[in-house]
């Protein structure tokens, strides 16, 4: 696969060595700003290209790997489906759902494929889950949290843009937590409604929130909670938590970090729970994250064009994340709980 990768920041870093690792070719890039897309271009091999639409141009390129702040999603996109080119686009999929509802719109018509990277749903620990939860391993399910209780220093926000709502959408839960609101939604299924209560700029110098906590119903009738930070020092693994009427399962970071479960007898060929505990986080380290799970969603994408098929990834996925998590903000807002199904919720930040 021969990739342009668009946005040259810290992330993208960790794309390029993923790209490396599987034998990607890193071909062209391109960044707003000449001199840091230079430097990475010349750290990676690659081209500097400063226009982003000659870039989504570029001869021979099998797909555009969008790594710029999310306000920039929606342009990229429409630039790749006049070409009939594949995209990829780092989380969150956009700041609001109408960005968000056009982009996918954009690659329907145009017949691209298109995917969001939640690169979670690639950890061992997620795909064992998957196949047990399915298999009723852990029985009636009653509760599901995630808890991304992390640390920021004030260094990571000095950029005015870093925790902006028009920027980034928000704080702690769309650009931190978003990765486990989308493996609860990918395990548990639909969330049913949520009633958050947040701190804006508790612990930092931003406008949006560092400490978010929100409950959670699914419409399974399972309950939960979430709570997102980058106040907490010294940073904490980020940690899902499932109970359900056999027992209990928690993923750490990215690893099953317990499996409890009543008289869990393998049979028809079940999985082994995994259980380790040598897992990785960002909890205090952005870029302290495995590189593997990357590999598989950039794999799994390259397989998708292909094969012309969905990837496991879909864009209609990260929009159903989006919608929880502006759901949660708008709880914050109002003061009150939030119908996420049935009601055609469709509002972002006003």
């Amino acid at each position: 696969m021969r990739v342009g990768l668009l946005g040259t920041g810290a992330i993208a870093n960790k794309h390029a060595q993923a790209y490396r690792n599987i034998g990607f070719e890193l071909i062209a890039c391109s960044n707003q700003t000449e001199s840091r897309g230079r430097a990475f271009a010349s750290k990676w091999g690659a081209e500097f290209i400063p226009d982003y639409r000659e870039l989504c141009r570029h001869p021979g390129l099998d797909f555009i790997d969008v790594c710029t702040f999310p306000n920039f999603h929606l342009e990229p996109v429409e630039a790749c489906a006049e070409i009939k080119r594949p995209v990829q686009v780092q989380k969150p999929i956009a700041t609001n759902l109408g960005a968000a509802r056009r982009m996918i719109e954009i690659a329907r018509q145009a017949g691209i494929p298109f995917t969001v990277v939640s690169q979670h749903r690639f950890d061992d620990s997620t795909i064992f889950l998957k196949r047990a939860l399915a298999a009723g391993r852990l029985g009636k399910l009653l509760e599901a949290d995630a808890y991304v209780k992390w640390f920021r220093a004030d260094d990571y926000y000095l950029r005015p843009i870093k925790g902006s709502w028009l920027t980034e959408g928000g704080g702690a839960l769309i650009n931190q937590a978003i990765h486990q609101i989308d493996i609860l939604l990918y395990l548990i299924g639909p969330i049913r409604s949520v009633c958050g209560a947040w701190q804006l700029g508790a612990a930092h110098r931003i406008e949006s929130e560092d400490i978010v906590n929100a409950l959670l119903s699914y419409e399974s009738g399972a309950t939960g909670v979430v709570q997102a930070s980058t106040a907490f020092w010294p940073g904490h693994a980020e940690r899902i938590e499932i109970h359900a009427t056999k027992g209990t399962a928690i993923v750490s970071g990215d690893r099953l970090t317990s499996w409890r479960v009543k008289d869990d007898k393998l049979v028809n060929g079940a999985d082994p729970a995994p259980v380790q505990q040598d897992l990785a986080s960002g909890s205090s380290d952005p870029m302290a994250i495995s590189l593997t799970s990357f590999e598989r969603q950039f794999l799994d994408f390259a397989d998708s064009i292909r094969k012309n098929r969905p990837p496991l990834a879909s864009a209609e996925d990260a929009y159903r994340a989006l919608q929880v998590v502006l759901g949660i903000y708008e709880s914050c807002q109002k003061h009150q709980p939030v119908n996420l199904l049935n009601r055609g919720y469709n509002r972002g930040i006003d």
